[in-house]
């Protein structure tokens, strides 16, 4: 089988992303799944066995000095090595800031094509099939690349595969960046914890509108948020309306999300926000306007008070735990 490279991103502690698993149950689907991964001399202890839980048949394993302290660059040269030493037929990475920097630099430098913000992929007669939600969601279409290498970025969320797990072969290598070539990292300031997931790449993520009236009363969508484990998000307006900061926008504007559930809690459903959530797999809409448009996309939908209405569900799932 053709061999399909994942770049692997690792946070500053030299963990996984969560975006490595759902990468390689695509990469499995079409090929040989081999994960890339930058690291320095001394933080690649365990990893090829974590990626091999994630279904990783072969782990390239990239040391650069650079890895913490050069941005982009150390993984762009991991990327090209691997390239460049295994011939593949596409190479996935997340559609991160991080991954699309990436994912475009290495398209320039191997004359690749290039395809963005993927929320599916397959491979008919020899060629890798992106598919994409475009237009606010409005339409589904594919793309394709012929005749050169593709480089696919692939929206977090919306790859729910998960490939068995193997014990993988395992390649080490090591390059040199050039320091000049790239901008230098000086200092990681990590994000306040608050012991929910992280919005992009959340499983489940309860947002809220402009209907839940106050910054004050936007509780009600942390309460319900904390009882299922899930991210919370907003509308643009409920942030225009300074309930919550720009960071919990979801939207055109904002943070694109495709999880499993998505609740709305008081949002209308303005264009600009079914954009950033429609892709995901379940949408729950309550809001008392039954004419609103969120309604259109959601799989359920209840028409009534969201204050009435969502401590209810709150109790009701406490419940069904006991």
């Amino acid at each position: 089988m053709s061999n399909i490279l994942v770049l692997i991103e690792l946070s500053n502690t030299g963990e996984t992303r969560n975006t490595a698993p759902e990468l390689l149950a695509v990469a499995r689907r079409l090929g040989t799944p081999v994960a890339v991964v930058a690291t320095s001399p001394v933080g690649s202890a365990g990893l090829a066995a974590k990626l091999g839980s994630y279904g990783a048949a072969q782990v390239y394993l990239v040391e650069s000095a650079g890895v913490g302290t050069l941005l982009v660059a150390p993984q762009l040269e991991a990327l090209a090595a691997a390239v460049e030493a295994l011939d593949p037929a596409a190479v996935l990475v997340a559609n991160s800031v991080e991954g699309r920097d990436v994912a475009a630099r290495l398209s320039v430098r191997t004359g690749a094509g290039l395809i963005i913000d993927a929320v599916d992929l397959r491979s008919e007669g020899g060629r890798v099939l992106a598919t994409h939600s475009v237009f606010g969601g409005a339409y589904t279409v594919e793309s394709t690349v012929v005749g050169v290498l593709p480089i696919v970025t692939v929206r977090q969320g919306a790859i729910q595969d998960r490939a068995e797990a193997v014990t993988p072969s395992v390649t080490e290598t090591s390059v040199s960046v050039q320091a000049a070539n790239a901008a230098v990292i000086d200092a990681v300031i990590p994000a306040v914890a608050s012991g929910r997931p992280a919005l992009r790449g959340a499983a489940t993520v309860v947002s809220g509108g402009r209907g839940l009236g106050s910054k004050a009363d936007f509780i009600l969508v942390e309460q319900l948020a904390d009882v299922l484990g899930a991210a919370v998000g907003a509308s643009r307006a409920a942030v225009d309306a300074g309930f919550v900061p720009q960071s919990s926008q979801v939207g055109q504007t904002g943070t694109t999300v495709s999880p499993q559930l998505y609740v709305a809690l008081g949002i209308s459903g303005a264009i600009q926000h079914r954009a950033g959530m429609q892709t995901a797999k379940t949408i729950v809409a309550i809001n008392k306007d039954a004419d609103a448009p969120i309604f259109d996309v959601a799989d359920f939908g209840v028409v009534g008070d969201v204050f009435t209405v969502v401590p209810q569900l709150i109790e009701a799932i406490q419940a069904l735990r006991q």
